[in-house]
């Protein structure tokens, strides 16, 4: 990879206008870096997830809304590519996602195909023994990138990893990411993915069981979210 290459992705990340509900700090500077990812490459989405341990994989940054579903899709089922490109450390090519991923994810693939996507590419972020999670690259029509597309996603990858490196000033574990990452939102997304699997229904009918169980509680969305996520509140299929 040339500096200078490096030197323009880094460019394009910093002249990327925030957002107003960016977060802020290393999280807002990733989400610029996914925005800047998506219109650049081009693809659907960009996300950015990081794995602190078997158990705990969340997702910090994406280019929109639609991204952090799909996002949250692999960690609900428990099987995608940024769990394959983090155990791995090699980037997980999926040109055409039903024909190829199906027997690989056979849940996430189905899932992911019916929201929209139809090919994938992940990138492991790591560097020497520091393996912090994966940048997810999703579009929307069968084929593979480029080589020069595929250089510049590798070149956004790394252009994460060293962010990530510097949010946590020489620590190998991107914890400090993971706290400032998990607000509302992000939780929120997370446990629209449970509910689908655990109902098996559209994403799009997760939120709206969400959203009619909270109202009708007279809960906070965000509240009914954490009670999802952390195993107290479990969507029953004959609800």
């Amino acid at each position: 990879m040339s500096r200078s290459m490096f030197a323009h992705v880094q460019g394009l990340v910093a002249e990327e206008p925030p957002l107003a509900d960016d977060s802020p700090a290393s999280v807002g500077q990733l989400q610029r870096l996914c925005r800047a990812a998506a219109r650049t490459l081009p693809a659907t989405g960009v996300g950015i997830s990081v794995i602190v341990d078997a158990e705990t994989p969340v997702t910090v940054a994406v280019s929109g809304p639609r991204t952090l579903g799909i996002e949250a899709l692999q960690f609900a089922l428990g099987e995608g590519p940024c769990l394959d490109a983090h155990a791995t450390q090699r980037p997980v090519i999926m040109a055409d996602l039903l024909a190829s991923g199906r027997a690989r994810w056979p849940g996430y693939a189905v899932a992911a195909h019916e929201y929209g996507i139809r090919a994938l590419f992940a990138f492991p972020l790591q560097v020497g023994a520091a393996r912090l999670g994966a940048m997810d690259v999703y579009r929307e029509e069968v084929g593979d990138l480029s080589g020069p597309v595929l250089a510049q996603a590798l070149t956004f990858a790394e252009v994460a990893t060293m962010s990530l490196l510097d949010s946590q000033r020489g620590s190998r574990e991107p914890s400090v990411v993971v706290r400032d990452a998990l607000d509302d939102r992000y939780e929120v997304f997370q446990a629209q993915g449970m509910v689908m699997v655990q109902l098996g229904i559209p994403l799009a009918e997760a939120m709206a069981r969400m959203r009619g169980r909270a109202f009708a509680q007279n809960q906070r969305l965000s509240d009914l979210a954490n009670d999802v996520v952390a195993g107290r509140l479990v969507f029953e299929p004959d609800e």
